[in-house]
């Protein structure tokens, strides 16, 4: 995994434990108060993408993902100056797996905009 970029407060250890914690709390820490996140998947196509913005948005997600019978596992982080991209691996207790890979711009140490792309079992 990465480590965090000259001058900024981000941090790739704090990632993984945000990733393979049981709540969104960790991870939702790392999100600035105006943080923009876009979503691609086969439902929310890149014309259309699903975009949540505020914390407040991130919050539901999360809550919604964590309240879920799966695990998550953050494979790779790379942290480079304002920028950071990372792979994501997860599994619902049926075994149906997740991939997300996301890239964000970071904004003093807090995660600004995030693009995930995101595929799963069918």
């Amino acid at each position: 995994m990465g480590t965090a970029a000259t001058g900024s407060a981000f941090d790739a250890e704090t990632l993984r434990r945000g990733v393979e914690g049981n709540t969104g709390n960790t991870l939702l820490s790392l999100y600035a108060d105006d943080a923009k996140i876009r979503i691609v998947d086969r439902n929310s196509q890149p014309s259309h993408p699903t975009v949540l913005h505020g914390r407040g948005q991130i919050a539901e997600l999360l809550d919604d993902i964590y309240s879920r019978d799966m695990t998550h596992k953050l494979e790779q982080c790379v942290v480079q100056g304002d920028h950071a991209a990372y792979s994501e691996s997860c599994q619902y207790g049926d075994g149906t797996r997740v991939l997300a890979e996301s890239m964000v711009t970071l904004r003093d140490g807090k995660i600004a905009d995030q693009l995930i792309i995101q595929a799963w079992d069918e």
